[in-house]
Order: C-alpha cells, then sequence, then structure tokens
C-alpha cells in the first residue's frame, strides 16, 4: 500500500475539563474517499478543525503528517498552503458579493495588484459547470439557496491547489439528485488523484463513495472499517455510532386520522425580488387531524416558498389565495397572526431563522409565546424555567440545565429546542421543514418520535424533507411539488421512490 496522505496519532482536544476528543486516530490514503462518522457531539468536526488549523498546534495534543512530513498549523491558511481545504458546516460566504467575488475572495485573480475581472469571470463558470449549477458568476450570494450555496462553497474549494478536501455535511441542505451530482463529483475528484474526508449523517451516500469509515462516538475511535474488502451495511455502522443495535429507523405507529382541519385553496406566490417569477402556481393542499403529510421535490421546486408564504408570507409578493382552518378562511398575512390560528412553522435553517444561538434553552423556548409567562408585559423567569424545563425533560434534551447558550448544545439538540418553542405555542398545524437536516440517526428517531406523538394528539403536520427515506417512513401521504405546482399524490401505502421521481421527471411542468 502506497504511504498515506494523511496521519493523525494520538489527537486529544479539551474544552476546559471536558475532552472532545480523546486519543484519535486517522489515517486517510491517497486518492480515497475517507468517511468519518458519529452522532452529534462525537468530535467529528472538532478533530478537522484541528487538523485545518482552526483549532492551532499547541492547542491540543498529538500529531499530524501530511505527505509524510509533521505539521504544526497555525491556522487555515497554513493548512490551506499545503492543499487542505476545509468546507465547514457553516456556510462562509458573503451575501451581498456575486458568485465570483466570493469564490476568488481572499484569492483573487491579479495583475500588477489589479483585479484581472475577465479571467475571474472565466474560471468561475468552468467551477460552476463543474459542480452543476448554471446560475450566472455574476449573480448575488443573497439570491440563492442554501443548497446552491453549498456548492459554490465546494466550487471556492475547487479554485485553490487541492490535495485533500474536507467537506462537513455537504449535502445537509441538497435533495437526492443534487446529493448524487455531489457524491459523482467527489469520485471525479478521487480519479484526478485528490483525497476527500466526508462527514456525514447520510449513511446511504456513505455506503455509495466511501473507501474507508472510521466512527468516532464520545470522542474517540471506536471502529476503523474498510469498504474495498467487503460491504459494510448501514446497521453496523449505526451500532458502532450509539453502542447498540437499532432495529427500527422510524417509531411503530397506527394513524387515527380525522376530517380535515388545515386547507391552501389556488395558491399563488411571486418571487421575493423579481415580481415577473411565480414560484408557486396554484396550488392545493389539505391536511387532515392526526395526519402526517409529505411534501416531496426536487431543490427549486418552491418547498421552502410555500411553507414561508403561507407561515406570515415570510417569503414571496404578489400571494393570493386562501388559507382555511376547520373549513373558515383565516388570516395569516402576518407571522403574529399565523401563530394567533395555531399554525408553526420549524424552519429548514434552524440557526439563522430558528434560533438565537447566543440565547439560553429558556429564552428560546418560550420565544413564540411570550404571553404565556408574562404578567403585565413582564416576563416570570419562575415560570419561565418550569416551563423549559419541562420540555428539557419531555424532548430530552441533553444539557446541564435550561439556562445553557443554545449555541453550545448539538444540532440534534438544537432541533429539539426549536420544537419546544412551537410546541409551546400550542399549534394546530406545525410545518416542518427539513426537520432533521444535519442530525444524527440516533437524534433522529427521537425527532421522528416526536413527530408521531404529536400525529397522534390530534395535530395536522406537514413535513418537507429532500430525504425520500424519511417522507417513506413517516409520512400517511405525500405529495410532489415540481416547479411550483403538485404533479402527484401517493398514500403511504403505494408511495415509493421510484413513483415520485418519476412523477417528478415526466410532469413537464413549464
Amino acid at each position: 500500500m502506497a504511504d498515506p496522505i494523511l496521519e493523525m496519532r494520538g489527537i486529544t482536544k479539551a474544552f476546559h475539563s471536558v475532552k472532545a476528543l480523546n486519543n484519535v486516530n486517522l489515517t486517510v490514503q491517497a486518492g480515497q474517499i475517507h468517511a468519518i462518522v458519529g452522532e452529534n457531539g462525537a468530535g467529528k468536526s472538532t478533530l478537522m478543525k484541528v487538523l485545518s488549523g482552526v483549532y492551532p498546534a499547541g492547542d491540543y495534543e498529538g500529531e499530524i503528517k501530511f505527505l509524510g512530513e509533521p505539521c504544526r498549523f497555525k491556522g487555515i491558511a497554513d493548512s490551506e498552503h499545503k492543499g487542505i481545504i476545509i468546507i465547514h458546516q457553516e456556510l462562509a460566504l458573503v451575501p451581498l458579493l456575486s458568485i465570483t467575488e466570493n469564490i476568488f475572495l481572499g484569492n483573487e485573480q491579479a495583475k500588477y495588484g489589479v483585479i484581472d475581472w475577465n479571467t475571474s469571470f472565466l474560471k468561475t463558470q468552468a467551477l460552476l459547470k463543474k459542480v452543476g449549477l448554471k446560475e450566472s458568476p455574476n449573480a448575488l450570494i443573497t439570491n440563492l439557496g442554501v443548497g446552491k450555496q453549498q456548492l459554490i462553497e465546494i466550487a471556492k474549494a475547487l479554485s485553490k491547489e487541492v490535495k485533500l478536501l474536507i467537506l462537513d455535511e455537504p449535502t445537509a441542505s441538497l435533495n437526492e439528485t443534487d446529493s448524487d451530482a455531489l457524491l459523482e463529483l467527489l469520485l471525479e475528484l478521487k480519479r484526478q488523484g485528490i483525497a476527500c474526508i466526508l462527514i456525514s449523517h447520510k449513511l446511504n451516500e456513505i455506503a455509495k463513495v466511501a473507501d474507508a469509515i472510521t466512527v468516532l462516538r464520545d470522542g474517540a475511535t471506536v471502529a476503523s472499517l474498510d469498504c474495498t474488502q467487503e460491504p459494510i451495511s448501514e446497521d453496523q455502522v449505526i451500532k458502532h455510532m450509539v453502542g447498540r443495535e437499532m432495529a427500527d429507523r422510524y417509531p411503530k405507529r397506527t394513524p387515527n386520522i380525522g376530517d380535515t382541519v388545515f386547507e391552501i385553496k389556488n395558491w399563488h406566490v411571486h418571487h421575493d425580488v423579481h415580481a415577473d417569477r411565480q414560484i408557486i402556481k396554484g396550488v392545493d393542499l389539505h391536511v387532515k387531524r392526526g395526519e402526517i403529510v409529505g411534501i416531496a421535490g426536487l431543490m427549486g421546486a418552491g418547498r421552502t416558498e410555500l411553507a414561508m408564504s403561507v407561515f406570515g408570507r415570510t417569503y414571496g409578493q404578489g400571494i393570493s389565495g386562501e388559507v382555511l382552518l376547520h373549513g373558515k378562511a383565516i388570516d395569516t398575512s402576518t407571522v403574529q397572526k399565523a401563530i394567533d390560528h395555531g399554525i408553526a412553522y420549524v424552519t429548514e435553517d434552524r440557526k439563522g431563522y430558528g434560533l438565537v444561538l447566543d440565547e439560553t434553552i429558556a429564552w428560546n423556548t418560550t420565544l413564540a409565546n411570550l404571553e404565556a409567562v408574562s404578567k403585565y408585559t413582564v416576563i416570570d423567569e419562575g415560570v419561565e424555567f418550569k416551563v423549559a424545563e419541562d420540555y428539557r425533560q419531555k424532548l430530552n434534551i441533553r444539557s446541564p440545565n435550561v439556562f445553557a447558550r443554545t449555541v453550545n448544545l448539538s444540532g440534534g439538540n438544537q432541533q429539539k429546542v426549536v420544537l419546544s418553542k412551537w410546541l409551546f405555542s400550542n399549534p394546530e398545524v406545525l410545518i416542518l421543514d427539513e426537520p432533521t437536516r444535519g442530525i444524527d440517526v440516533g437524534a433522529k428517531y427521537e425527532i421522528y418520535t416526536i413527530i408521531a406523538q404529536l400525529a397522534s394528539e390530534g395535530k395536522c403536520v406537514i413535513m418537507i424533507s429532500s430525504e425520500m427515506p424519511e417522507l417513506l417512513g413517516m409520512c400517511d401521504r405525500i405529495c410532489v411539488l415540481n416547479e411550483g405546482t403538485f404533479v402527484a399524490e401517493f398514500s403511504a401505502a403505494e408511495a415509493s421512490q421510484e413513483k415520485i421521481m418519476r412523477s417528478i421527471v415526466t410532469s413537464g411542468v413549464n
């Protein structure tokens, strides 16, 4: 076997008295796709921050060798100079700059100190083509969705002399089709001799591309698996990750579906910025009491735009149509009016829109229903504490207490805080937009259990997800959205991934 491109030995990293990494070892071969998996808080991202210099030499114990040479990176610039490029889970693009400006930010294509915009533009076009985007290099980042921004981050990484590309949850914001395209891109990079470290919770994707898998649990290496010798099953990986068998991915439930409670009729929405572009084109949707209705579709189909336009018209302009609750038209033209009518929306971007990260669990839990914890417009901190503590226990939020800042929680626990916030508003209709994005399999099951419990209590649940197995495992009915129009609907019994994809590619919506 050839010499490895990367060796990390005995890596130990502590935050105060807590060891985030404890004697972790990792070996990556040249031209290899090496997956790192583990539950939230297992130490995956921390290990990569050590490797990339975010945590500089001297801030951890252990040894790093890259291309056979010992490395002590003082910062990201040092690791990038060696050819190690990391794309973090949190996007680092400047919204009001163009794609070209973002890709070459800090790496400007200049001659004699003057930026060569023509060269920059042409190189950006080539990079966008490589990652499967058709946008203009002059397009502003702020006008693009999260999924496309992720692809631009990858294009930015490819613009540098990369030898080892680290991707932290690169497909978390992508639907299945776009994820497949990204995985194909990783395989192409592999053929070019570029090694990749892939951190992902999507085990089916890892199975498609990984040559090796390292499993972390509680900050330690618990397994190193060679996928080239024999197929590695998802159940094997999960057992290593959580330390136990997981017989079922989705909680068993017996639906008790009642009468129609929530309806959207003839709903039209135009683009937030470009008024001449129609995003949602006269859709109809109904949800019954105790029913979980899934919305499937490719990136750009309009799923999030539909949800946000209904919830307080937080997206779009030129909106028309009706929203009905128990057969009566209601006004959802502002967020507060939507909440007052019993509608809640769990955003796909929990860190940007779902939480105030610098605030406590208690502060976030009561945010959507402050009246319930206030007297004469003054918050009763004792009541707020009791409410937050109750939800912390009910939803099994892992934290020392409700005064912990949400920024310090794992992704799964942050998502539980978002759910707590909206459950405390006592909604009749709960719209969940990518409710398990970036969450490990153990935490996913806990979220699924909460969703199933809400349906059993008679809540109406609308579930938007890019993960088809999730929709198939949880929903009573699945509606397929394509280019702003519902093109198919399947009951749980008749739905399949093949049928859903076929309905999308054959719909021919214009």
